[in-house]
């Protein structure tokens, strides 16, 4: 197809609602993000599709919410834990499978976290090239781990399936990130291409260079942001030499939100740094700072600059949306939630969705349809409640009692949603889950071995998160 643009999307590990300049921050410093921010559009309701990581992944590469593709649960853990047997199959057709079929080069670098058993890495799912950490940077040896946790082996680091390093030093991952990334946009290939850059982080434990620490005026989270601020500068800049800029479409985001300004759940009694301000609720949960995120796009030659969104669009959108401007082929063997949201960006069309479903893995636990949000419960507890994030974007106030109107429409929404994805709460079975991916004889990439030259044998920060 002519004219395709290149796509460089940028996904952040549980970076906050409020970490960013541009979101109102005012302890982290990020000017190249803020610039990205005024070139384009930033959407102050883009929501993931999971307050965690593995479900939020699989789904804003398969464009389908985490039940759907047997995501929502994984043997009854929230997130893929190293040496699991399940993980996302072949048979899901991910973004960069359709942008591969259509002429494009992918590369994906950083975390994966969709299943670490050959079947499932990147190179199956349609990515030429991958360089990174199967899962989470936290899933390594680790000083005084918790009691369930002292199994985990040293943390891998991968290219194209085979393990390179074990251990590694986690404060230059991102240099070396940046710099897989500078040589796949430097390649000498006419082909457009697609390039899936998932930080490290700013998930725990967090190990930053130096002078990034020195400068950072929020401790090791705020550095943390400088690097990522950084690495985007650092690719903005290149696609700029390389006359790319108005032929490439910039997105950038986050897989979930931050944990807050809350000590670790395991490891320092430290507060984190992290914001999800004004929203309420942190990871994990389903209030508004566990899924609503960053989401900023990019694309001169078709984004007004400067343009500010609260549609109502979902990181699941991003696999019709790049898809359909890289004249891929989406599947039509199956249903996908994800929509088109180009108009969106464009300023041209409303949101395209009616509802939005907040599910904690199998659980749907809140439903958002306009400017309405209803609760149904929180960690398998009833908790319900309306909230009206237009007047209270903070969730403060149950207003269900002066709208049993919208409670009743809400509730129908909801039913059409457990039909379809299942409610675990409930009992409830979807009729439109697909399998998850399954091996025999799963093992983990890596086994400890005391005489093996570890760059850093054990990770002397206990933070877990």
């Amino acid at each position: 197809m002519p004219d395709q643009p290149n796509i460089l999307l940028i996904n952040c590990d549980d970076l906050g609602y409020g970490d960013l300049g541009c979101y109102g921050s005012t302890r982290n410093d990020t000017p190249a993000l803020d610039r990205l921010a005024e070139d384009g559009v930033r959407f102050t309701s883009f929501y993931t599709a999971s307050p965690v990581c593995s479900p939020a992944r699989g789904a804003l590469l398969t464009g389908c919410y985490p039940p759907r593709i047997g995501f929502g649960s994984f043997d009854g853990l929230p997130v893929l834990f190293p040496g699991m047997g399940i993980g996302l199959p072949p048979t899901e057709i991910s973004l960069a499978r359709v942008l591969s079929d259509a002429g494009y080069r992918t590369q994906a670098i950083g975390k994966w976290h969709c299943g670490d058993q050959a079947e499932f890495q990147p190179t199956n799912h349609g990515f030429d090239h991958y360089l990174g950490l199967p899962y989470s940077n936290d899933m390594g040896r680790q000083v005084d781990p918790p009691e369930i946790l002292e199994w985990l082996p040293p943390l891998p680091l991968i290219v194209d399936g085979e393990v390179v390093e074990q251990q590694p030093d986690q404060a230059s991952l991102t240099d070396r990130y940046v710099a897989a990334a500078l040589d796949f946009l430097r390649a000498d290939d006419e082909r457009p291409f697609f390039l899936y850059l998932a930080h490290m982080y700013v998930h725990l434990p967090i190990y930053v260079q130096e002078h990034f620490a020195d400068a950072s005026r929020n401790g090791p989270y705020g550095a943390a942001v400088a690097s990522i601020d950084w690495a985007t500068k650092v690719l903005l800049d290149e696609l700029d030499a390389r006359g790319l800029a108005d032929d490439t479409i910039v997105i950038f985001t986050s897989d979930n939100g931050s944990l807050g300004d809350n000590p670790p759940p395991w490891g320092s009694s430290e507060p984190l740094g992290g914001s999800n301000d004004p929203l309420r609720g942190t990871k994990g949960t389903t209030w508004e700072g566990g899924q609503r995120v960053p989401g900023i796009v990019r694309w001169p030659e078709r984004i007004p600059a400067g343009t500010v969104s609260d549609e109502v669009v979902t990181a699941m959108d991003l696999f019709p949306t790049l898809a359909a401007v890289a004249g891929a082929e989406v599947p039509g063997d199956r249903v996908i939630d994800g929509r088109d949201i180009l108009g969106v960006c464009t300023g041209s069309a409303p949101s395209p969705h009616e509802a939005f479903f907040y599910y904690r893995m199998n659980d749907l636990e809140a439903v958002r349809s306009g400017r309405w949000k209803l609760h149904f419960a929180k960690r398998g507890q009833p908790e319900p409640g309306l909230y009206d994030l237009d007047a209270d974007i903070g969730e403060t106030t149950d207003v269900a009692a002066e709208h049993p109107d919208v409670v009743a429409r809400l509730e129908e929404l909801a039913e059409t949603a457990r039909a379809a994805l299942g409610d675990a709460r409930l009992d409830r079975e979807g009729a439109e889950v697909r399998p998850i991916g399954r091996v025999d004889d799963p093992a983990p990439l890596t086994v400890y071995d005391p005489e093996h030259p570890y760059v850093v044998a054990e990770y002397d920060l206990a933070d877990k998160g």
